[in-house]
């Protein structure tokens, strides 16, 4: 209810309104103040948080007009700011007798309430209210029930009274804006849908109508409908930038990355520029395999969000993909510098050491990687792999033994044990490991295949291999 703060034009009047009542305080004053200036008096002490004195106006002006409902609200409003709800409830019921049926008293009733923690009295104090209001004033009361019950966590009655708010008001934004939101946070896609659908159909230039469709259709996984929905909505509103944001996803969903382009594309001409819409251009470009162009956007990614490690991990990325190890590197190592505690850095580091042959380094961003994620298998793998192409065939099985504490047996490592053993010499425990390892995982025989190539020479291994292939297709 309270105005904004005085504007120095009108504070010459309000100077003098200000001094008849600080006459009529101290009693020295044969006139009074009319109801408004009263107001205006009580809201200045209040904006300047001075309480005591807007509750003293309060009080006066109550002597002088008594049954004002916008005074008796103000002195309710102060007395809540100030935590005194019981009393604030008082004013409020005495409201009420006089029969002031007022939008901002009913609001006020359900804040109060609220901050006691009142959650079913003020649902229900407002579900009382709301056959008393018609229009804009029945729509502001579901939307306070609606955050009430967002409060209390009883989800599906948000979703239920914003579809209600609709229902009266198929174009209000705030409940449309909620509803895309609350759809998929209780999981009531299907029905998103048919609400949106009835909306579009009755109201087919109804922007945001469309978009939730979209988005509906969209967390359906139904990616070409959501992508006809998003074109409805830019065609009503071409500068609905969240809509094409959501169409370049559902493009990249099917992979259909030069649409998902273009549309990015008007993103940026409509809109600021943003990191994510950078990174999603770079991710587009990355796909076509052009990772000069992707690494343009992903730096003007990085430009906007230096901190962001995981935009410099992608630009490694792209330089492994080029073979291009020492640059990855760099970027590899920017990201490390961000997150200190990431492994899979570690390990990216590790594998472009390894591919220029620097082995020993490359074995310590390993070690790291395993110190950081201990009971992931992934960092195991790339250790004992670096140490089984370093060699250290004895120390590869050693790791393997406290990999398995961590993380259980897993076929995986026990591809890596059987080639660490033929690197050993060790050909019969060898073969009985990679039984055991074909039995286990039968897919994942590449690890052990591209670790030596030159085991398929072996012709019991190549026998064993084919066996459990034929098996497995059979």
């Amino acid at each position: 209810m309270f105005d904004d703060d005085f504007n120095d034009d009108e504070w010459g009047p309000f100077e003098d309104t200000l001094q008849r009542y600080e006459e009529v305080r101290r009693g020295q004053s044969a006139t009074i103040l009319d109801e408004e200036e009263f107001e205006r008096v009580i809201e200045y002490y209040f904006q300047n948080s001075n309480e005591e004195q807007a509750m003293i106006a309060c009080e006066i002006a109550s002597t002088y007009y008594p049954f004002s409902a916008s005074i008796l609200l103000l002195k309710a409003e102060i007395l809540t700011q100030a935590q005194k709800y019981g009393q604030a409830l008082r004013v409020l019921d005495e409201m009420d007798q006089h029969g002031f049926s007022n939008i901002d008293a009913v609001l006020l009733r359900a804040d109060i309430l609220m901050s006691q923690f009142k959650h079913q009295q003020a649902a229900q104090w407002l579900e009382g209210q709301v056959a008393s209001f018609d229009g804009k004033e029945k729509t502001e009361i579901l939307l306070e029930l609606s955050d009430v019950y967002d409060e209390s966590e009883e989800f599906d009655a948000v979703f239920n009274t914003l579809k209600r708010i609709i229902k009266i008001d198929r174009r209000n934004e705030e409940a449309l804006q909620k509803l895309c939101f609350w759809a998929e946070f209780t999981e009531r896609l299907d029905e998103s849908v048919e609400i949106h659908t009835q909306l579009t159909d009755d109201d087919p230039y109804n922007a945001l109508a469309w978009f939730n469709l979209g988005a509906a259709y969209q967390g359906l996984k139904m990616y070409e409908k959501a992508i006809d929905a998003y074109e409805f909505c830019v065609a009503i509103d071409e500068k609905f930038e969240f809509a094409y944001r959501n169409m370049a996803d559902a493009f990249m969903r099917l992979k259909y990355y030069e649409k998902a382009l273009e549309v990015l594309e008007k993103h940026m001409e409509i809109g600021k520029p943003e990191d994510v819409i950078f990174e999603a251009m770079g991710y587009c470009w990355e796909k076509r395999k052009d990772y000069n162009r992707a690494r343009q956007f992903y730096r003007q990614a990085s430009q906007l969000s230096p901190q962001d490690d995981g935009i410099f991990y992608k630009i490694g990325e792209t330089y492994t993909r080029e073979k291009q190890w020492e640059k990855a590197i760099k970027s590899f190592s920017v990201a490390l510098h961000l997150d200190k505690e990431n492994a899979s850095y570690c390990m990216a580091i590790g594998n472009c050491l390894m591919e220029l042959n620097v082995k020993s380094e490359a074995l310590v961003c390993y070690l790291n990687a395993v110190r950081l994620k201990p009971d992931n298998k992934t960092t195991w793998v790339s250790l004992v792999r670096g140490l089984y192409i370093a060699g250290y065939y004895d120390e590869a099985i050693m790791q393997l033994q406290v990999a398995t504490e961590h993380c259980g047996q897993k076929g995986d490592f026990h591809y890596l044990h059987s080639a660490s053993l033929f690197g050993l010499g060790k050909a019969k425990e060898a073969m009985l490991l990679l039984e055991k390892a074909l039995v286990m995982a039968p897919g994942k025989v590449k690890l052990f295949t591209e670790l030596n190539p030159e085991l398929l020479m072996r012709t019991a291994v190549t026998e064993l291999i084919g066996k459990y292939k034929k098996s497995k297709k059979s």
